[in-house]
């Protein structure tokens, strides 16, 4: 009995030896066959902005972004991805979130951000 256990242990320390790591949700996508289509070609490239100013989402044409809120330039910084008029972010510090632009209009977590011209 006791080499069963033995054997048994060593074949699920093998099979997770196999198994490949996460790192995380934010882990970004570097298949490049499936990502999205480069953001620089993406006509959402550009400054979003809430009604009242408050939230600035700063769209790079390399794909980065970088959002302000309030006073706090920056606050947080990350990639996005476009597919067709879905956004996805992966904040540098791990957080993701989404959002879909919708009749010129950036819906994201609640808010509506516009383009600022």
């Amino acid at each position: 009995m006791r080499h069963l256990l033995i054997f048994a242990a060593v074949t699920l320390l093998a099979g997770a030896a196999a198994l490949p790591v996460k790192k995380g949700l934010a882990q970004m996508n570097t298949d490049r066959k499936s990502a999205a289509q480069p953001a620089q070609n993406h006509s959402y490239a550009g400054m979003w902005v809430t009604a009242d100013g408050t939230i600035r989402h700063n769209l790079l044409p390399n794909g980065r972004y970088d959002e302000a809120r309030g006073n706090r330039e920056s606050a947080y910084q990350g990639r996005y991805e476009i597919r067709g008029n879905h956004i996805d972010y992966w904040d540098d510090t791990g957080f993701t979130a989404d959002g879909d632009f919708i009749d010129g209009v950036l819906h994201h977590g609640g808010m509506i951000l516009r383009r600022k011209e």
